[in-house]
């Protein structure tokens, strides 16, 4: 049992609202712990609850009996169930007072607290419904805003991070298991027929599909962050009215004086079920103005850092653009202020675009989905999202080519070495070393999470 736990170890029934506050014609009130049960029965005393099945109820104030609503409720006995405890979900009239009805009345039953965030997700870990990879995918899954995001993050939370992870322990237990018997029983004959090149072919294919995990790696965690893009130039070239033509909202102000933008403004976009933030940034120029230098200054340090740069220019003469740190890609803007381009672009030719009437917009924001999409997308799924996930993938793959190196001839050593790299696996899905990464997965899940 882990030492380190991001909530108390009491066996006190929890309660929360699962579903989303405000009104709706349905809201989810969940429950989970020993007094699941006796808790159903003070609330609708004539109602007979049966395991997984709906159940019509008129749920009553304990103390008052006041009706508070007809509701279904389902009852999960245990281990049947998300937590793994006796469970209930209540599926009430989503109206704040009803919500609020049943919240208070859950609240003076004995045994019953109000869940504290990701609570329900942690009984469900301890219980062994839930490994730490899967935690990690259901909190990405519900932080997810594009449809990218939520293959991702439904594919680690269904379990094909910790399926991959597994299944490469196993290949390890099988190598160690020929290198264990080639040590501690040498002089049995049938040892001979276990070999240390057996073993070392089993760890050449478990490198090869830490590999491939690792290249999708970087895809996976851009994936999951975002691809930034920054909108940068001189002032008044056209920044934030061409920030408010790609969100198709008015995000920055816009305005002819010069400096008008003075911090960083973003904007989230889904282009092709990717997510993307735009960030308008002030003009770059030098200024006697202390506020405008750190406005400058903080648009450079914002571009350095940048997936892609978009470097707004007014002059179509090939000139080029500033440094920035990363990719840039220039963008001439004003088009309907410039005499239309006889015959067809050069496809190596800037982007021209009009934010006032639209031209070229369609276009840009096709470029920078291009380059998006090519950055998050790997060669096959993306497993790895997290850094803890990828270093741990990382040292697997160390300890194996150290393995393998064709040096390595003490048996002892190469049995370690594969020792450390399926303790990394194990690192994975939470068997060891977890207690410092629990405390900030689980209080970024919802409170009925």
């Amino acid at each position: 049992m882990l030492d380190a736990r991001p909530f108390p170890l009491r066996r006190d029934t929890i309660f929360a609202l699962a579903s989303g506050a405000g009104r709706a014609a349905i809201a989810v009130i969940r429950l989970s712990g020993p007094a699941c049960a006796a808790a159903l029965a003070t609330l609708a005393p004539k109602a007979a609850f049966a395991d997984r099945a709906a159940t019509l109820a008129t749920l009553s104030d304990p103390q008052t009996g006041e009706a508070l609503d007809r509701a279904l409720v389902v009852r999960f006995v245990k281990p049947r169930s998300f937590t793994g405890e006796e469970m209930a979900e209540i599926q009430a009239t989503g109206g704040r007072a009803t919500i609020a009805g049943i919240l208070a009345a859950l609240a003076k039953l004995p045994g019953l607290r109000p869940a504290e965030a990701g609570e329900f997700a942690w009984r469900a870990f301890e219980n062994g419904k839930l490994d730490l990879a899967e935690v990690e995918g259901l909190a990405d899954l519900v932080e997810a805003e594009t449809a990218a995001q939520r293959r991702q993050a439904l594919g680690v939370a269904s379990g094909a991070l910790s399926r991959e992870s597994e299944a490469i322990r196993a290949k390890l237990v099988e190598a160690m298991a020929i290198v264990e018997a080639q040590i501690d029983f040498s002089d049995v004959e049938d040892a001979e027929a276990l070999s240390l090149g057996q073993a070392r072919a089993a760890a050449a294919e478990v490198a090869g599909r830490l590999r491939a995990a690792l290249a999708g790696a970087e895809a996976g965690a851009r994936l999951r962050e975002g691809f930034t893009v920054v909108i940068a130039g001189p002032p008044n070239i056209g920044k934030s009215t061409l920030m408010n033509a790609l969100a198709r909202r008015d995000v920055s102000i816009v305005s002819a004086i010069p400096g008008t933008t003075r911090d960083l403004v973003e904007a989230a976009l889904d282009l092709r079920g990717f997510p993307v933030t735009l960030v308008d940034t002030a003009g770059i120029r030098e200024s006697d103005d202390p506020i405008e230098r750190e406005g400058v200054a903080r648009a450079r340090r914002r571009a350095e850092r940048a997936d892609l740069t978009l470097w707004l220019s007014d002059r179509s003469d090939g000139a080029p653009p500033p440094a920035t740190g990363g990719p840039t890609l220039v963008v001439l803007t004003k088009a309907d202020l410039r005499p239309p381009v006889d015959g067809a672009a050069s496809p190596d030719a800037p982007l021209s675009v009009s934010a006032l009437t639209g031209a070229g917009i369609d276009r840009l924001l096709d470029a920078v989905a291009d380059l998006a999409e090519e950055r998050m997308s790997g060669p096959g799924p993306a497993l790895i999202a997290r850094e803890r996930q990828r270093a741990a993938f990382a040292d697997a793959l160390a300890a194996l080519e150290r393995a393998l190196d064709p040096a390595a001839e003490e048996l002892e050593l190469v049995a370690e070495d594969l020792r450390l790299a399926a303790r990394a696996m194990e690192r994975v899905v939470g068997r060891i070393d977890v207690e410092d990464v629990l405390g900030d997965i689980f209080s970024r899940l919802c409170v009925g999470k």
